[in-house]
């Protein structure tokens, strides 16, 4: 007899336990973050898209500091401008030129300055577009490859190249 009344009041205790934690679940559920490894990056006219890592990805904007001349003890802030990127993609070396050939006509000075704009895709587990970063009026400024290391014989050889960017733009 005690032990049935013990197992009834542990039945009890967990249901009502169960009951308290359903009361507390958000809404609608919960959003997981996309996963990091899962992007591709497009540029107009280049086809090389596989990077291993793409880094730099923000906008930033000034603080400007001004204070009124009948309140001189009250800094009051406004902001300034703002300055994007840059962006690094980061990847294996192939036989693809795409991306130094672009760097290229910045080093032989072309001019206009070679822009293109690109985007920054974000998807999910199934490889579906979940979020889009849209870079405008792209330019390399920075292109660099290695290191050279006879002594890591299963190491990829890598290059990045450095976007600047003028102007960031998240869709969806």
């Amino acid at each position: 007899m005690k032990r049935t009344a013990t197992y009834t009041l542990a039945a009890l205790a967990v249901l009502g336990l169960l009951v308290a934690m359903t009361a507390r679940a958000p809404i609608g559920g919960r959003e997981d973050p996309f996963p990091s490894h899962t992007f591709s990056v497009e540029f107009e006219g280049i086809a090389q898209t596989s990077f291993r890592e793409v880094s730099g990805l923000k906008c930033e904007t000034e603080a400007i500091e001004w204070r009124e001349g009948n309140d001189p003890n009250t800094i009051r802030l406004l902001p300034g401008l703002s300055r994007c990127g840059p962006v690094v993609l980061t990847g294996g070396v192939t036989t693809n030129q795409e991306l130094w050939s672009w760097y290229q006509e910045v080093l032989n000075g072309a001019s206009p300055v070679p822009r293109k704009n690109g985007s920054i895709i974000i998807m999910d587990q199934g490889r579906t577009e979940q979020a889009r970063y849209n870079l405008y009026n792209a330019w390399p400024s920075s292109y660099q490859f290695g290191p050279l290391d006879a002594g890591k014989t299963s190491s990829p050889l890598m290059e990045s190249i450095t976007i600047q960017v003028e102007r960031l733009e998240r869709l969806r």
